[in-house]
């Protein structure tokens, strides 16, 4: 009887996720939180959009800028650990290897087996220190280009996150109107966002969407309340 192969379909880019969700999010809140206090004090609609995009390329900037340094500071704090670790498989072996027995004694290996492992570890310096980055410390080694990966996809998301809620506003003369038009599509956005996110991160697609529709929409709430309380 044929065998089926056995394939295991495992989601990898968590960190792309991760920097999307950034962006989107606080590109859906911030920028529809200014125009709905601008719409208080103002009623031009044509000055609102233009103020929504100048805090849109701020804001891109500024979020992008923020997970450049993020991923460059992960970056260095890996190659900082990986030199201590390379100085102390160096200067204590011994110690180094006795970390090594404890964490195989963990998952339940004998002396005899650790010993082995240790023997083989001993053998490839560059494997030893990888070991022990990955399974000592928990650390995966970032990708190189990963910090402009990040800038440039929290810039990216934010720009198409901010553009939802200013729709309304580029075709709609009454910002009162465009208001209540760019609060309904804001949060039809939030929800389809959300429920995208928990289809690539394996969270229900429904609770994902109503979480994110939930969060984004409180935030936004909160936004526009102290912007016309200020205002």
């Amino acid at each position: 009887m044929p065998m089926t192969p056995h394939v295991e379909k495992h989601f990898t880019a968590g960190d792309i996720v991760r920097d999307i969700v950034i962006g989107m999010s606080d590109g859906l809140t911030v920028p529809f939180a200014l125009a709905a206090g601008l719409t208080g004090a103002i009623s031009q609609t044509h000055l609102i959009v233009t103020a929504g995009f100048a805090e849109i390329a701020a804001g891109s900037i500024a979020m992008g800028l923020g997970g450049y340094l993020a991923a460059r500071g992960d970056t260095e704090h890996y190659r900082h650990e990986q030199a201590r670790e390379e100085r102390e498989i160096l200067a204590i072996p011994e110690a180094e290897a006795q970390e090594v027995r404890d964490l195989f004694r963990n998952y339940g290996l004998s002396a005899e087996e650790c010993a082995t492992v240790v023997a083989s570890l001993r053998q490839r310096p560059k494997d030893w220190v990888a070991f022990m980055m990955r399974f000592e410390l928990g650390l995966e080694e970032p990708e190189p280009s990963r910090a402009w990966k990040s800038a440039l996809t929290i810039a990216g998301a934010y720009i198409v996150g901010g553009i939802i809620p200013l729709s309304a506003y580029l075709f709609l003369p009454d910002a009162h109107r465009a208001l209540k038009v760019s609060a309904i599509v804001t949060l039809i956005a939030l929800a389809i966002f959300g429920a995208i996110k928990g289809r690539f991160t394996g969270v229900p697609v429904l609770r994902s969407g109503a979480q994110t529709c939930v969060i984004g929409g409180l935030a936004a709430a909160a936004a526009f309340g102290i912007a016309r309380w200020i205002g």
